[in-house]
């Protein structure tokens, strides 16, 4: 037993009450435009341009694997960007899924959910086009946030 709960739906419109942190993984490239990220441009647009600012900026940030940009998006909604994708494309060095950079970004969101009183929700990050497996995913999860006290509720997307 994680301790985290599943359900079927879209990790864009969190279920629940309370301050949400939806938590997704994103590449080091700059590059936003498959996966889960075009769900959260759709619903909101500030995380992509936020995203994409930060990427831009890099010299003068902390933006690189493991690193987390916290976004507003509604009184009681964030999105919180982690990068734990090294490129997109899957080759010579494997699947663009960094473990170690996710485990490091889940560190940060666990701080923010904490210091903001929040829930945290996801898809099961790193896990589609990064080419991860859950098996590796779901621990880091478990001890990162649920072994922290903060409450965590995967969403698997109808088709």
């Amino acid at each position: 037993m994680t301790g985290i709960a599943y359900v079927r739906g879209d990790a864009t419109a969190p279920h629940g009450k309370g301050v949400k942190l939806i938590a997704h993984v994103c590449n080091d490239l700059g590059g936003w435009g498959k996966g889960f990220v075009l769900a959260v441009s759709r619903r909101w647009p500030e995380p992509e341009a936020a995203y994409r600012r930060w990427h831009r900026e890099r010299a003068g940030n902390e933006f690189g694997l493991g690193a987390v940009q916290f976004v507003r998006v509604e009184p009681y909604v964030w999105v919180a960007n982690m990068v734990g994708q090294r490129g997109i494309r899957t080759g010579s060095k494997g699947v663009p899924v960094r473990y170690e950079a996710i485990d490091a970004a889940l560190v940060r969101v666990a701080d923010k959910a904490l210091e903001i009183g929040a829930s945290v929700h996801m898809p099961r990050i790193g896990c589609g086009l990064a080419g991860g497996k859950w098996s590796r995913v779901e621990p880091l999860i478990a001890e990162r946030l649920v072994g922290r006290g903060v409450p965590v509720t995967v969403y698997d997307h109808d088709a």
